[in-house]
């Protein structure tokens, strides 16, 4: 008896093991992406209320869609070794503790967003929580190669989300920025796919890969880059932002383009890890880079 007991995580321990269950560190791209569209959707400063509200209730709601994710995929995440080590299938949480963790925070999530914000911002929180916990996860990804061009749609609202929430509107910019979270997600998970296709095959998941070879994926993350960056200079041109931003996306397009040819042309699994790891920073830069392009250099 006194075994057991000593057994049983402490509350500290099982906070750990829930906030695990959200993947924090995707969260924190979808939260920083979120906190951009808010920066940019006014020329002065965000209110606080809306600032603080928005930024916490779109990370929780996101945090509840990666928690029904586990959920769903806890069986092909026991598979890869990329997962293995997630709270489910270690059996740190069960179904029903993630079930209710996932319904806790996100809709404390969506009444944040409701009663501090706008319901427009909820609304379309919501609306991005079904279609990554559901279209993307139970409809898209086991059944279609392009389950993360199409699925890509959730996981580039986070500064539409951000704009919704300091003008009650989503105009053509913030729809712009969409389009080019949009465009780096294929690029971005191709990459990663690419290192871990035998894992996927292993899970009977349809990746890109698995589905169509190794050297047709290359060719489409060189092509998609390329578009990537033409949609990256969308911005100057419509005045969205000036020649620092310019410059900045003209750089980091260069490198990216470059990390892509070296995909398809000298490919190893190495090349592919830092391609994967670039794309991440190449994102924050962009999008940092149009911050500082709205605010310091009107």
């Amino acid at each position: 008896m006194s075994d057991t007991i000593l057994a049983r995580p402490d509350m500290g321990e099982r906070m750990q093991r829930y906030l695990r269950l959200t993947k924090p560190r995707v969260i924190s791209l979808i939260v920083f992406c979120a906190v951009i569209g808010m920066l940019l959707a006014t020329p002065g400063a965000v209110p606080m209320q809306i600032l603080v509200a928005a930024t916490l209730g779109i990370a929780l709601v996101a945090g509840a869609a990666a928690a029904v994710n586990c959920l769903i995929e806890q069986k092909i995440d026991a598979i890869m070794a990329r997962t293995q080590g997630r709270p489910l299938p270690r059996g740190e949480v069960n179904t029903i503790e993630t079930f209710f963790v996932s319904g806790i925070i996100g809709g404390s999530g969506l009444a944040l967003l409701h009663v501090f914000v706008n319901p427009l911002t909820m609304w379309l929180t919501l609306a991005t929580f079904i279609g990554y916990a559901v279209i993307y996860t139970v409809i898209l990804k086991p059944l279609t190669p392009q389950n993360i061009v199409i699925g890509g749609a959730s996981g580039a609202m986070p500064p539409v989300l951000g704009w919704a929430a300091v003008t009650g509107q989503t105009p053509e910019q913030a729809w712009l920025l969409f389009l080019i979270i949009f465009v780096w997600t294929p690029p971005h998970f191709w990459s990663l796919a690419l290192y871990r296709a035998d894992e996927y095959a292993a899970a009977n998941l349809p990746m890109l890969p698995v589905v169509h070879g190794r050297e047709y994926t290359q060719r489409c993350i060189f092509v998609y880059t390329l578009g990537l960056a033409a949609v990256t200079l969308m911005p100057f041109f419509i005045g969205m932002s000036g020649g620092f931003y310019l410059a900045a996306a003209a750089v980091l397009n260069a490198l990216f383009i470059s990390h892509a040819w070296q995909i398809w042309r000298n490919y190893s699994d190495l090349v592919a890890q830092k391609t994967f790891r670039f794309s991440i920073l190449y994102l924050s830069l962009l999008f940092s880079a149009l911050l500082v392009d709205h605010y310091l250099l009107p």
